[in-house]
């Protein structure tokens, strides 16, 4: 199944309390719930600005949909071609 990682513009997301992350992941949980099995969020990394998560689904517009239901931003979705690591290196 594709992986999917998402840019959310978020003005002072690095700025935001323990209870404001735990309240966007429940909302978040709670629209993956209501959509079933087929897509998945695997985490997300919390810069400045910005929120990149990592979804995986069968279809970009599955993302959308998410997104839109959980009245999140989703500036920027971009497919994951392949993953590389340190031991892409061997």
């Amino acid at each position: 199944m594709p992986k999917y990682v998402i840019e959310r513009e978020i003005p002072g997301a690095g700025k935001m309390s323990a209870q404001d992350l735990k309240a966007i992941s429940q909302k978040s949980c709670s629209v993956l719930t209501k959509m079933g099995s087929q897509i998945q969020w695997l985490h997300s990394y919390v810069t400045e600005d910005k929120i990149y998560c990592v979804y995986v689904a069968p279809t970009e517009d599955m993302v959308l949909e998410h997104a839109k239901q959980g009245g999140f931003p989703a500036n920027r979705i971009s497919k994951v071609s392949t993953i590389i690591d340190p031991t892409t290196a061997e």
